[in-house]
């Protein structure tokens, strides 16, 4: 009775490990090959963008704020004469604030009000950013923070990167392919790393020199990468 009871046990074991046996390989992945794959395009930017404001100090809020809206209005009208679309103007920062007497004994009082309108002017004729520039200094603006390139049909190439990318991964699995006396065969998997798009652009500081201002446009570099699986040929298919 005994040796029948571990007879049955071991049948059952068997036909347990028979059934698991298609199910695990069903879930063991195929052998394959996975590399990343890069691509970078630079082109010169054909679009940019300028910040720029004025600041006005004054006894009363109101006076700043009045003068402070004289000024940007100078500015403007300076904008426009020199053929800046409306569109292309848009407000970045507005503010009002009080101004204190340094004082270490108490609270300071406030000796006055500082009112600042800041604007971020949008290029598409890069030759123009020198004379602009010149345009909002000669106009009365008292900073200009900076100047930031940028490409209008960034998708476009990003998609030319692409499949330089996918191309420059196969490159490389042909390579491991042959190191290992293997055969490539379909793409399992195609997957792109990160956010693709340009490499954090420069932004260039514009000082208030009175001769043109002289602006270097460079290049901006567009990067994709993205990893690549491919399945392994078995002999014979």
């Amino acid at each position: 009775m005994r040796l029948m009871k571990q007879r049955t046990l071991l049948a059952a074991a068997i036909g347990a490990a028979l059934v698991a046996a298609p199910a695990l390989a069903q879930t063991m992945p195929p052998p394959m090959i996975t590399v990343s794959g890069e691509a970078t395009i630079s082109v010169p930017p054909d679009q940019a963008e300028i910040e720029a404001g004025v600041t006005s100090d004054a006894k009363t809020a109101r006076e700043a704020s009045e003068a402070n809206n004289a000024a940007m209005g100078k500015l403007l009208l300076a904008l426009k004469a020199a053929n800046v679309e409306p569109k292309d103007i848009q407000t970045s920062r507005l503010s009002l604030q009080p101004q204190y007497a340094p004082n270490r004994s108490g609270p300071s009082p406030v000796v006055g009000y500082q009112a600042s309108n800041r604007v971020t002017v949008r290029l598409h004729d890069i030759p123009k950013v020198a004379s602009t520039i010149d345009v909002l200094v000669g106009a009365g603006a008292t900073n200009v923070s900076g100047i930031g390139f940028s490409i209008s049909n960034a998708s476009k190439l990003l998609d030319d990167a692409r499949g330089q990318a996918v191309a420059d991964a196969r490159r490389k699995a042909e390579i491991y392919a042959k190191a290992a006396g293997v055969t490539l065969g379909a793409p399992l998997g195609i997957s792109e790393e990160g956010a693709p798009g340009p490499m954090p652009y420069r932004k260039m500081a514009v000082g208030m020199a009175v001769s043109p201002t002289p602006v270097a446009q460079g290049e901006e570099t567009l990067q994709v990468t993205v990893s690549v699986s491919w399945a392994i040929k078995q002999a014979g298919q």
